[in-house]
């Protein structure tokens, strides 16, 4: 485990923004390769410059040794990369699962976020089980999600909640059940647009009920026609409409691009570099065509 003399993250300013709203990207880098070299140039390829850690040479982030972590981080900040959240796999266990375990790892990831200097960590809502009522495991979510966003808000961190087929939260009602009930600062939303889809749930709907409450975009679009990941703005999920809205409406933060072009699994995706850059592309060109500041 990692010492306890890991730096806190620095404090998210200004307060009076010295300039518009824009999109920072952003990557999923392991959807490029497991080779952090290869993921770091192509990354200057295309000119982002954070990371969204969630695993190296294919063993997640939680799980690397802190010789991995240190040698990464050296490389990140030699080539002036930063993180834009800490990929954690926090919350994608069964809620029938013994939650102890689980927050032991819940303090490894806040360690790292620390470490990374990173304020942001993504988690989930946990998988409910195949037959089960969600709102029969409702209680237990919100116990499990309360107990987590305190222990961030106490670290000065902030829990980005991801939508995902299968989990409590995969629906955008339930999503705001979570984030309402729990009523905290540290737990905001990484909106998936890809992930709503696949499970019919409709966008404009998903957008109005809780855009007040995203900070974060997961940069991943879904064809449901033919059951197929596409590049941003050739599917259903209406990236160019929802990061427009978005900035519009004062969002200044992070579009992060996990396109799973080649592989979409239910703990991990990969895209390659050449179709990497098809993704890439099409974000930017997205974001051009709405006139939208990106860096």
């Amino acid at each position: 485990m990692l010492g306890s003399d890991i730096p806190k993250p620095p404090e998210e300013r200004p307060t009076t923004p010295a300039c518009d709203p824009m999109i920072r990207l952003s990557a999923f880098a392991d959807e490029i390769s497991p080779d952090p070299n290869e993921q770091l140039d192509c990354l200057k390829t295309h000119g982002i410059r954070f990371i969204e850690f969630r695993s190296l040479g294919g063993t997640n982030v939680l799980d690397l040794s802190p010789q991995q972590h240190q040698t990464f981080r050296d490389q990140l900040r030699a080539n002036g990369f930063g993180l834009s959240a800490l990929g954690s796999p926090i919350g994608k266990i069964p809620i029938t699962d013994p939650f102890e375990p689980h927050e032991q790892r819940f303090e490894t990831a806040m360690r790292l976020a620390e470490f990374y200097e990173t304020p942001r960590i993504r988690v989930f809502s946990f998988y409910i089980p195949a037959g089960t009522p969600p709102e029969a495991c409702r209680d237990e979510v919100l116990r499990r999600m309360t107990a987590l966003a305190r222990r961030a808000s106490e670290r000065g961190l902030m829990l980005v909640l991801e939508n995902e087929k299968g989990i409590y939260g995969d629906t955008a009602d339930r999503v705001a059940d979570v984030l309402q009930s729990v009523g905290s600062e540290a737990l905001a939303h990484a909106f998936d647009p890809a992930n709503y889809v696949e499970v019919g749930q409709e966008i404009p709907a998903a957008w109005s009920r809780l855009k007040n409450w995203v900070r974060h975009f997961h940069v991943k679009d879904y064809r449901a026609a033919d059951h197929c990941h596409v590049p941003a703005g050739e599917g259903d999920g209406r990236i160019p409409d929802l990061l427009a809205d978005a900035v519009a409406s004062g969002f200044d933060g992070f579009a992060v691009l996990e396109p799973h072009l080649i592989i979409a699994e239910k703990s991990h995706g990969f895209t390659g570099p050449q179709r990497f850059a098809d993704a890439a592309n099409a974000l930017k060109n997205a974001l051009s065509s709405r006139q939208i500041a990106y860096s």
